[in-house]
């Protein structure tokens, strides 16, 4: 049966890869006090199409027996798979909003699907990893500094996972920028739409410069307006220098000031995390009209032609039931997106199989000792499985290389146990040996970087 195209799956050592960055992730959000939500896979066809922006890209969920012939746009009653997680994470807060602490802090890791054509950092079925904080009526600046800080946190973390050492460049550049800034210069320019023209810059890195300037005139700029658009979109740094580059294009508003501010605030408290670069990039636009604030897009090296695998921003309406109002800020961090790549190109874990440990069997009469065995490592946290086979040792020293289990336990009194790499051989007492750290879990290989532990 031929594979089908966007759905991908992963064999087990490459399986163990994502695990570990799910639960260096998970360790990340939970250190700084994020609860982990997980919402329906489906969604009301009405609530998913609201905004109208991918409703060619909705799978509408139909049962077998339902009638086919009826338009699925004319039933109230009509659902469909979720394509992302912010949607229905906003109407898991107004449902439960009176069951929830307010600012609420939620990280989210879950399948959705979109119907879009596959190709490459693209697929129907994925993975994604989303963090957010939502207010009741009102949510402080800080928690914009906090989020960018937290995600910027587990790139790091995921880049270790992935094998960066400490002289390694880092896997992950967090691009920040806001609204305000952008909005705030094409209003001090007297743009009359600056959506318009953010949509526009937004396009920057698909797009040249002239290519940019030409669209910019077709939004009704003049040429000093559209060049100095451009100029403000080319400014990039890794510090708060930024804001003397702004200020040195001579353009004035007060909400200019305020994002100035805000962006200097975030990109400052980012400074001295280890193991990701954070960047001030005024290109960065964010080209849909909900954000209003604070936005992120995430490149990874190497990989720049996926384009941004981790993206977000503040939003100040995340959700309403018409007389409350939840607003935001949220960023997603596309799993799939940056994993399977990785995955094709050669990144998987040392072996395929969680167990560090096999207990040979003598003799089949001799089962329940060897399984007796295996209990005393397993209650000491050591993953261990017992040989499905009495062959002779030889065998099921072969079966343990074959499964990428580094040692074999031989019964005995006392036992021993063998490094199956080295040969080495050595008498131990079952209810005190364990292995050496980095054999007690996989470790992930490949792509030419350190093998790291692939626990957080």
């Amino acid at each position: 049966m031929a594979k089908l195209s966007g759905f991908p799956e992963l064999l087990p050592a490459d399986r163990a890869v994502e695990l570990a960055v799910v639960d260096a992730l998970r360790h990340v959000f939970e250190l700084h006090g994020f609860a982990n939500v997980e919402t329906r896979a489906v969604e009301p066809v009405e609530t998913l199409l609201r905004k109208g922006e991918i409703d060619k890209e909705v799978y509408v969920v139909r049962r077998i027996h339902d009638d086919a012939s009826v338009e699925v746009g004319s039933r109230s009653d009509a659902l469909a798979l979720h394509f992302d997680l912010t949607v229905p994470f906003a109407r898991y807060v107004v449902e439960n909003a009176g069951k929830l602490a307010f600012p609420f802090r939620r990280y989210q890791v879950q399948k959705v699907w979109r119907g879009e054509r596959p190709q490459q950092g693209r697929f129907r079925e994925f993975t994604q990893a989303d963090i957010d904080i939502v207010g009741d009526g009102t949510l402080p600046f800080h928690a914009d500094v906090e989020v960018a800080r937290v995600m910027a946190e587990a790139l790091a973390a995921v880049s270790r996972v992935l094998g960066a050492g400490p002289d390694d460049p880092s896997w992950f550049t967090l691009q920040v920028s806001n609204r305000k800034v952008l909005e705030g210069f094409y209003r001090g320019l007297g743009v009359a739409e600056p959506t318009a023209v953010m949509q526009v810059v937004d396009k920057l890195d698909k797009l040249p410069g002239e290519r940019i300037l030409e669209l910019l005139a077709e939004t009704g700029l003049d040429d000093d307006s559209a060049r100095a658009c451009l100029a403000l979109a080319e400014i990039s740094t890794e510090d708060t220098s930024f804001v003397e580059r702004v200020r040195a294009l001579d353009v004035q508003h007060p909400l200019l000031d305020e994002g100035l501010d805000e962006l200097a605030t975030v990109v400052a408290a980012c400074a001295d995390v280890e193991g990701v670069r954070v960047t001030a990039d005024l290109r960065i636009a964010r080209g849909l009209d909900y954000y209003t604030g604070t936005v992120f897009e995430t490149r990874m090296t190497g990989q720049e032609q996926l384009g941004s695998v981790c993206s977000g921003g503040r939003y100040d309406e995340l959700a309403s039931d018409g007389r409350r109002t939840y607003p935001g800020v949220g960023i997603s961090l596309g799993l799939s997106r940056l994993l399977v790549p990785l995955v094709a190109n050669g990144l998987t874990s040392s072996r395929p199989v969680p167990s560090a440990v096999l207990v040979a069997v003598t003799d089949e009469e001799s089962r329940a000792a060897s399984d007796a065995l295996a209990q005393r490592l397993r209650r000491r946290g050591i993953p261990t499985e017992v040989s499905s086979a009495a062959q002779k040792f030889g065998k099921q020293i072969r079966t343990a290389e074959r499964r990428g289990i580094p040692y074999v336990l031989f019964p005995g009194e006392p036992p021993s146990v063998k490094d199956i790499r080295t040969g080495d051989q050595v008498d131990v007492d079952p209810d005190t040996w364990t292995p050496p750290a980095a054999d007690l879990t996989p470790t992930v290989v490949g792509l030419g970087h350190h093998s790291k532990e692939t626990t957080p």
